[in-house]
């Protein structure tokens, strides 16, 4: 009887052998299926915004309306096109924002992709800001409560997890200027910088909009000091929302790596509990947080709106308010458009590099 060849074949899958990620097509085809999908993403936002805005009626009445007799109103609608049929104006709006041309602003005039780059950067230092507090804050608390499973410490961790969460940033906002500017007088109360800096930073050839770059480049310590001490209660009041879930993600997964066998066996060898929490849970915990930072970019970003509007932090989010105080939907639009984009797009980024960190991401 001739023997039986017990190799398997390339290819084969072996029991109990994860099998590894296809290379070159497969990658290819999770890269462009992701891509694929930040267009109907922004889609989906985009026609929600446009057709809320309308139930209000045409934005040339809900921005003029009580200001201008019915024969202007009137004009002024057959000449922006509100008098057209809406899926007709829908249409010619989408095709308006492939070209990047978000509108005018009916209250000043100015056109939104201005707008945009002029109060962008100070939305985006904040979010960064924002993001740095709850990296700085929430994993270390997560491995702290991971190491102290089921004590009085662990306990109170998750009972802060929940409160920032739960608190509003408005309202976290207000504590901290009351106790940090207030009582204390230890930082700014409001705004992106005092006057002083403002006018040395305007005296550059060239401003980028972000405060942070554009003080290093004055060469003025004092500059760069006051700048950041203004960005450090914002920061925070927008940072605790995300550290929270930071903690808990950290703590959870910490707390499950910690109870497979491998950790089990190093322990077994004598292997010391802060080892094990420093060799073995530490980065597998940091996996969920990677591809849930998509998901907080769009928490920090609809956070920004009332962040921005409590400290008088002069971003989109503050320009956003005064927009739909005055009714300024074509405004309003424009800005959400551009939010869409940018959560589309990191969302689209995570999950690329959660692909390749994540051993159970499969393409």
């Amino acid at each position: 009887m001739s023997a039986v060849d017990l190799t398997p074949r390339p290819g084969t899958p072996v029991p109990g052998v994860p099998r590894a990620k296809s290379k070159g097509g497969g990658f290819s085809r999770y890269l462009l299926v992701r891509f694929l999908l930040i267009f109907p993403t922004i889609f989906i936002l985009v026609t929600m915004v446009f057709f809320l805005m309308r139930l209000t009626g045409d934005p040339i009445t809900a921005a003029q309306g009580g200001r201008l007799s019915p024969e202007e109103l009137d004009a002024l609608r057959e000449a922006a096109g509100y008098n057209r049929p809406i899926l007709v104006q829908f249409l010619e709006y989408l095709g308006q924002i492939v070209v990047l041309d978000f509108g005018t602003t009916l209250t000043t005039g100015r056109p939104v992709v201005e707008v945009l780059a002029t109060y962008g950067p100070a939305t985006f230092e904040l979010v960064f800001y924002a993001l740095i507090v709850a990296f700085a804050v929430g994993i270390p608390l997560g491995l702290r409560a991971a190491a102290n499973r089921d004590r009085p410490e662990d306990a109170i961790y998750r009972v802060l997890a929940i409160f920032w969460y739960a608190i509003p940033v408005f309202f976290a906002g207000l504590l901290l200027k009351l106790v940090f500017s207030v009582w204390l007088k230890w930082l700014p109360i409001a705004g992106r910088a005092d006057v002083d800096s403002e006018i040395q930073m305007q005296l550059l050839p060239f401003r980028t909009g972000f405060y942070t770059i554009d003080a290093i480049r004055t060469g003025n310590p004092e500059v760069v000091v006051d700048v950041l001490s203004h960005a450090v209660l914002p920061a925070i009041a927008l940072g605790l929302l995300t550290a929270g879930i930071f903690l808990r993600l950290v703590r959870t997964n910490v707390i499950g790596t910690l109870s497979t066998d491998y950790v089990d066996a190093a322990r077994s060898r004598g292997v010391a509990e802060g080892r094990l929490l420093r060799k073995h849970a530490y980065r597998p915990a940091l996996i969920p947080i990677i591809t849930v930072i998509g998901l907080q970019i769009a928490l920090l970003l609809s956070g920004a709106v009332l962040t921005e509007t409590t400290f008088e932090w002069r971003g989109l989010g503050f320009q956003m308010a005064e927009f739909l105080e005055n009714r300024d939907y074509v405004a309003v639009q424009g800005i959400v458009a551009l939010l869409a984009v940018i959560v589309a797009v990191t969302n689209f980024l995570v999950d690329i590099l959660a692909a390749f960190i994540d051993p159970r991401v499969r393409y």
